[in-house]
C-alpha cells in the first residue's frame, strides 16, 4: 500500500496548497460582486402606481414612436437602421417586447432618467459633453410613466415567438431564447456563431460608446455563467467605468439570454457533462487493474 500512501500525501498537499491560494485569488484579488438585484431597488424616482394602458398608448404615440418602432402594434421604423445609428449613435430598440423583457421598476425609471437607470452618469455628464441618445422624461408624473409601462406590457403580452406552428417545445424554447437575446443585446452585439450581426454598425458604435461591442459567441466559455449573471445585471459591479449600460432585464429574460449564449457557444455542454463520469469510471477501472498487475508482478520480490 506504499503507492496509496504516496497518492494520499500528494493529494493532501495539493488540496492544502489550493485552499491556501484560492481564497486570495478569488476573494481578495477578485472579490465576489454583490448579488444580482432583479428589483433594481436603487431606482426610486417613479412611484409604483397602477398604470392605465389606454392613456399609455396615447402617451407612447405622442412621445415614443418618433424614434422607436413597435412592429407588433403597427408602428413601423421611421428610418433604416443605418440612418438611425448615424443619427443617435445606436439603433433605437423596437418596443414590442420591452414590457416583457425589462423589469417594471427599471423600465419606469429608465423612462424617467435613462442615464441614472443605466448607471452611465460617468459617461453622459456635463463634464464629458456627451448626451444620452434618449432624453429624460422626468417632467412626466409617475402616473403617466406607469401608464406607458402598462401599455408596453399589454403590447408585449400579444407578441408570439417567431417559430413554426408545428415546432416542438424544445424548438419553441430555443426560439424564445434567441428572440430575447436579439431584443436585449442584438442592437450592439453580434453572435457570429449564430449568424447574427449587430444592428448598429461597429464603427458607429465605437465612436458612440468609446469601444466596439464584442461578439458574444464564446463569452459563455471565456466569462462563465456566474460572471455573466452579475455582469449583465449591473456591468459597473465587475467592470467599473465601462460604457456598457445596465440593461434592466427581468430574471427570466436574463436567463433566456445566458441560455442562448450557452446554446450557441457551448452546444456540447450536456454531452460533455454526461461523458465525464464515464471517463472517471474508465480511469478508475484501469487504475485498479494496473495496481493488481503491479502486485502480481512484484509479489515475489515484496
Amino acid at each position: 500500500m506504499k503507492e496509496m500512501r504516496i497518492l494520499a500525501t500528494i493529494t493532501a498537499l495539493v488540496l492544502i496548497t489550493y485552499y491556501g491560494i484560492e481564497p486570495y485569488a478569488h476573494h481578495i484579488m477578485h472579490p465576489e460582486p454583490a448579488p444580482a438585484d432583479y428589483k433594481f431597488s436603487d431606482l426610486k424616482n417613479v412611484k409604483k402606481v397602477k398604470g392605465n394602458a389606454v392613456n399609455g398608448k396615447t402617451l407612447v404615440e405622442a412621445n415614443c414612436v418618433a424614434c422607436h418602432s413597435i412592429e407588433s402594434a403597427g408602428f413601423a421604423k421611421m428610418m433604416p437602421d443605418a440612418d438611425a445609428a448615424a443619427s443617435y449613435g445606436v439603433v433605437p430598440p423596437d418596443l414590442s417586447t420591452a414590457g416583457k423583457i425589462y423589469e417594471t421598476n427599471y423600465l419606469a425609471n429608465f423612462i424617467y432618467d435613462p442615464v441614472v437607470a443605466t448607471h452611465l452618469s460617468h459617461k453622459y455628464s456635463a463634464e464629458s459633453g456627451k448626451t444620452y441618445p434618449m432624453p429624460a422624461y422626468n417632467w412626466m408624473s409617475s402616473q403617466e410613466i406607469m401608464d406607458i409601462v402598462a401599455y408596453l406590457q399589454q403590447v408585449a403580452a400579444t407578441v408570439k415567438v417567431d417559430v413554426a406552428d408545428e415546432a416542438s417545445i424544445e424548438e419553441q424554447l430555443k426560439a424564445q431564447h434567441r428572440d430575447t437575446f436579439v431584443n436585449a443585446c442584438g442592437r450592439c452585439h453580434s453572435m457570429a456563431y449564430a449568424g447574427w450581426s449587430a444592428l448598429t454598425p461597429s464603427d458607429v458604435l465605437k465612436e458612440h460608446m468609446g469601444a466596439a461591442a464584442p461578439d458574444l459567441s464564446q463569452y459563455i466559455k471565456s466569462r462563465g455563467e456566474h460572471y455573466l449573471h452579475s455582469f449583465i445585471n449591473d456591468p459597473q459591479n465587475l467592470l467599473h467605468g465601462t460604457s456598457m449600460p445596465r440593461v434592466g432585464l427581468t430574471e427570466e429574460a436574463q436567463e433566456d439570454v445566458i441560455t442562448y449564449m450557452e446554446e450557441i457557444g457551448d452546444s456540447k455542454k450536456a454531452d460533455r457533462e454526461s461523458l465525464g463520469w464515464k471517463v472517471m469510471l474508465y480511469m478508475l477501472v484501469f487504475a485498479l487493474l494496473a495496481l493488481a498487475w503491479k502486485k502480481e508482478i512484484w509479489k515475489e520480490v515484496h
